[in-house]
Parts: C-alpha cells; structure tokens; sequence
C-alpha cells in the first residue's frame, strides 16, 4: 500500500507533496494523487514523480492515509464518492475550510478515523502554519502524523477544541491576504508620493520582512515594539494618527470575526 495519498492535486497538495519529499518523510513511491482535472493531475506527476489516479475511490484502497485536499464546496460529493472503500484502517486529514469533523465523520460512514487541518498558503515555500484537531475515532498516532506532515512545509500545532478552527481559518488561513492588501496600500502610498513602484515595491516588501524578524525574535511585543518607533510629534506618529482616523485597527479585526463567520457557514454546508 501507499503511506499517503491525496485527493485533490490544487496548490496545497502540491506544496505538502514538495514538503513532505524535501523533509524526506516520504518517497514519490510512497505517495498516489488523484484530481478531476487531467492538466493538474498531470502537472502534480511531473514535478514529483508520483503516482497518479483518475478515479479518487482507488487512492482510498491504495493509501495508509489520505488527504483531503478539495474545496468545501465539493467535500460532501467526494465524501460520498468515497465512502464505499472507507475503513478504520485508513486515517482521513482534512484541509476543506470550515467543514466540521461532524460532517467529515458522518460523509465518511460515521467509524472514519479524520483529523482535520487549516493550513495556509506560505506553506507553498515551506513557511506555513498549520492547526491540527482530531476526530472522536482518531487516535494520538493520527494527530501526530498530522504535525509531521504539516510540519514539513512550515509549522503546526494541535487544538482540542475545534470550535477554535473557525478563528484560525479567520486569521492564520486568510490572514496572509490582509498582509498582501496591506503591502499593496504601501507601495501605493510610496508611489503617490513619487517613488518610482520598483523602488517603493521593495522598500514595502523589505519593511514587513524586517517587522516580521523583529516580532519574533527581539521577543517585544507588538505594542512595544510600535512604541520604540513612535516619538512625539514625529512622522511615525502622524502616520499612526491618520490610520487610527480610519480606525485601522478595528477594521483589521473586524476582518478577521468576518472570514471566522464565513468559515462557520461554509462548516454548515
């Protein structure tokens, strides 16, 4: 049998696929990949090596394990595709945004052992966090085979209570798009006000980079370190005045209660 197998061949599988092989958890003879979309099937097998299947109940007969790498709004088609070949022998890890273990569990035959994920899209350069939960059938085995594989593009960590998946998917899952629409709001404001977008483009790019190393490794916190920049009647402070103006903040949070609701009804199907 295989030890992995996806269900699903789209730009997350791809990146725990190219993770898993760089970590050498996995070898391309370990892993089979099935997808509804022949080019990206196809594409998956070239720059892997990997096996590839056509028919998704096939990957659940072949493989120890098996991702679930579709979107949510297919998830209850594939689950009854594949329920027939479901065994307890066969652990099931979900990355369907917002869909619950309840419905996972009960697709799968209600015995399925599941454990469901919310990764991101940094994990594409093996700079992901990923958060793990396990279903009522999964075993401590399971979740830690989570963590390796999701690990393997970045990091990731276990909750128990799964109602907490909502506001990981409203923050750590959609969260990298805030950043991108920040980054973009910078290098606009840089252009405004006459850089040209080359120079602006990396001068946006460098500054979060910079924030960022700052954050995790000076061990300040956001707040502190946000004080150490501002002085009286400085340009950091005109500049933090006009974003609270806009009430910045609040609309940052605001955004991420939203994707976390979101998530909730996309679990309700």
């Amino acid at each position: 049998m295989k030890k992995i197998g996806f269900i699903g061949a789209g730009n997350m599988a791809g990146a725990l696929i190219k993770g898993l092989l760089s970590a050498k958890l996995y070898r391309p003879r370990d892993m089979v990949v099935s997808d509804a979309m022949p080019a990206q099937l196809k594409k998956i097998k070239k720059a892997y090596k990997v096996d590839s299947l056509s028919n998704n109940r096939t990957v659940v007969r072949e493989a120890q394990a098996v991702v679930l790498a579709v979107k949510p709004q297919i998830i209850d088609q594939v689950l009854a595709e594949i329920r027939p070949e479901v065994t307890k022998n066969t652990l099931f890890i979900s990355i369907a945004a917002g869909v619950p273990l309840r419905r996972l569990e009960a697709g799968l035959g209600g015995n399925a052992r599941v454990v469901r994920v919310m990764p991101n899209t940094p994990a594409l350069l093996g700079k992901g966090i990923a958060v793990v939960v396990r279903g009522s059938k999964a075993k401590p085995r399971d979740e830690r085979l989570a963590l390796a594989m999701f690990r393997g593009v970045g990091s990731a960590l276990a909750v128990k209570d799964e109602a907490l998946m909502d506001p990981v998917t409203g923050l750590s899952g959609s969260g990298p798009a805030y950043v991108y629409l920040f980054a973009e709001a910078l290098i606009a404001g840089g252009v405004q006000e006459g850089l040209d977008p080359k120079v602006a483009t990396r001068l946006a790019y460098e500054t979060i980079e910079g924030a960022v190393a700052m954050l995790k490794e000076t061990g300040n916190s956001p707040k502190e370190l946000r004080d150490m920049v501002t002085s009286p009647g400085g340009t950091t402070l005109a500049g933090l005045s006009r974003l609270a103006e806009g009430q910045f903040a609040e609309t940052v949070m605001a955004g991420v209660v939203a994707a976390s609701r979101r998530s909730k009804e996309l679990g309700q199907g």
